[in-house]
């Protein structure tokens, strides 16, 4: 038995593309406040591109044994403010599994004074940590980390600074 020849395409219907802004403006629901994330920021200096960077590490404290993942994040910067909203994980293609955190680091460059840096889920709950970069004395301060006034907003992301993971030229 033959099977009748489609006299017109059927439609596949697309995947909903998920946008950064509409996480900003969303209203959490109500959960328990719980640390999921780290968000850590440090000077590195990249010997190929020979440059000096200010990177945010985000990272999960869960750490993944079979898969090694990387954050997904969007980047919002206005002025002097960043919104890192987390899209998700998305697997990285490793031939040796690691037991490791997922984690993503946003490098930039010519940060000088005060930053806000706001994480947000998908959900809409915000975390904010305010820093302070002072690159001539290559020092970088955590000022104030709290979460806005926002409905049913929570607490899941801790700011730090990583000395221990500050790199600097040679020369």
């Amino acid at each position: 038995m033959s099977l009748k020849k489609p006299k017109s395409i059927p439609k596949i219907p697309k995947t909903r593309k998920k946008k950064a802004h509409t996480a900003l403006a969303a209203i959490p629901t109500k959960k328990p406040d719980k640390i999921e994330y780290l968000c850590k920021a440090f000077y590195k200096y990249d010997d190929i591109a020979g440059k000096q960077y200010c990177v945010f590490a985000v990272e999960t404290i869960v750490e993944f044994t079979s898969f090694s993942y990387e954050v997904s994040v969007d980047v919002i910067k206005e002025k002097n403010i960043f919104n890192f909203v987390l899209m998700g994980l998305k697997a990285k293609t490793n031939v040796v599994p690691l037991v490791q955190p997922a984690r993503t680091e946003l490098c930039f460059q010519d940060l000088v004074g005060d930053y806000v840096v706001n994480v947000v889920k998908q959900d809409g709950a915000v975390n904010t940590g305010e820093f302070h970069f002072n690159s001539y004395k290559k020092e970088i301060l955590l000022t104030k980390q709290y979460k806005p006034k926002k409905k049913n907003n929570r607490l899941f992301c801790q700011f730090e600074v990583a000395e221990e993971e500050f790199t600097f030229s040679e020369k």
